[in-house]
């Protein structure tokens, strides 16, 4: 990828796409392409045509996507099917039929079985039933990649995907009800410091034990496989770093400093039980995690705690 070509970041103002927008500026990009919902709703097919056809974007990176917790996923079964199927069929359409040099979609670990091997490599897609309360989305994020491989395998498109695990950090979602574990418990945890509760209620039991990668660290990964990485099979992206969801939610009260209580409220969803990525094949091409979990955790409240004051 030439960082003066035109490059279009889809989502540009979500914790994924702003993170590839200041790693690309930070890179030197000079030609970025940027809409916000307001200026480009992605769901409507003959606005996305147009705007492929005025601008022609040579690279994209397809970070748009309607996102959410298990709240968020349960509630809005339809919407999350339905916008993230017509986001990625129509910018990946459009980019294919303008003739764009490479896209990168960007999917979710959630679209693997709910029950896999651990840590779960790229061959294990398909092979087993999905969480019941993301399948929505996941169902069409592997539509998504699917279709990637179908614009490649017919048309010989350079679509790529990869597949990243658990994100946070800066620009987070902190919706109370709609947003996802890392910043929902960062919310939680830091307002009950500030009114000095003595308790912050926990969905589930705190047993799953998740993978959490830092989006600077996503968002260098993206540009590594934008340069590096050009076949179909799709391709984890995560840090190795596995922690429960009960040692997650001490570690922010420990960085708020909060001295209350956890009580974990086991009449909600736990979700997947185990979900950490077989990172191999990433790793084999030369890229590797740099953010420890501790830090990454401390620079996200810090962010958070600047939009409290």
């Amino acid at each position: 990828m030439n960082l003066h070509s035109r490059i279009y970041v889809a989502g540009h103002q979500g914790l994924v796409g702003s993170a590839i927008v200041r790693r690309l500026q930070t890179e030197g990009a000079t030609n970025l392409i940027l809409r916000t919902h307001h200026e480009l709703d992605l769901v409507d097919q003959a606005a996305v045509e147009a705007f492929f056809v005025a601008k022609r974007p040579e690279y994209i990176f397809l970070a748009a996507a309607k996102v959410g917790g298990i709240h968020a996923n349960s509630t809005y079964p339809a919407e999350f099917i339905r916008d993230n199927l017509a986001i990625q069929t129509n910018v990946i359409h459009s980019a294919w039929k303008c003739g764009s040099k490479k896209l990168l979609f960007l999917g979710s670990s959630c679209i693997y079985p709910r029950d896999c091997q651990q840590p779960i490599r790229e061959e294990y897609l398909l092979t087993g039933p999905l969480e019941p309360t993301n399948e929505w989305y996941a169902i069409a994020k592997i539509a998504g990649l699917k279709m990637c491989q179908a614009y490649r395998r017919q048309y010989g498109f350079n679509a790529i995907v990869a597949m990243p695990t658990n994100l946070y950090g800066p620009g987070d979602n902190y919706h109370p009800d709609n947003s996802h574990v890392v910043p929902a418990l960062i919310r939680r945890i830091y307002d009950a410091k500030i009114v000095s509760a003595p308790q912050v209620t926990i969905w589930g039991s705190g047993t799953p034990l998740r993978e959490f990668l830092h989006v600077e660290d996503l968002a260098d990964a993206a540009l590594f496989l934008m340069h590096n990485y050009n076949d179909e099979d799709l391709i984890n992206v995560g840090s190795g770093q596995e922690v429960s969801i009960a040692e997650l939610a001490s570690t922010i009260a420990s960085a708020v400093d909060y001295k209350g209580q956890l009580v974990f409220d086991t009449s909600r969803p736990d979700g997947t039980p185990r979900k950490r990525l077989n990172i191999n094949r990433l790793h084999a091409l030369g890229w590797r995690a740099r953010i420890p979990l501790r830090p990454g955790l401390e620079q996200t409240i810090d962010a958070f705690a600047l939009t409290r004051s």
